[in-house]
């Protein structure tokens, strides 16, 4: 399978992860619009805010990785995917299994914090 297979392959994977924590975000929101009771506490589970909190972050996270897989396909387009952005060298192959979006070799990824 070549890059472009790969990382469209991992955009609907991401895409369908992301529809998932949507309906459920959305479906939380609705049953807890009419609801006046105590934000804090459900009596059969975790705080309500905390869930809250964790589904956004979700939401948050499948974003980010969808924008990270749009931007390696729009490299693969462009002819520069597998290139580092930093120092212009090739990414391993290796860095591209695991990480497919990787936009830095690991030598310019740890400099980043990434």
């Amino acid at each position: 399978m070549d890059a472009y297979d790969r990382l469209t392959a991992l955009r609907a994977e991401v895409a369908a992860r992301a529809s998932e924590i949507d309906v459920t975000l959305d479906s939380f929101i609705r049953e807890r619009a009419g609801a006046n009771d105590d934000d804090e506490h459900d009596p059969e589970g975790v705080p309500l805010s905390a869930e809250w909190s964790r589904l956004s972050g979700l939401a948050d996270a499948a974003q980010a990785e969808l924008d990270q897989v749009d931007a390696a396909l729009a490299r693969v387009a462009d002819g520069t995917y597998g290139i580092c952005t930093g120092c212009g060298r090739p990414i391993p192959d290796a860095r591209l299994e695991i990480r497919p979006f990787a936009e830095f070799c690991v030598a310019c990824a740890e400099k980043r914090g990434r």
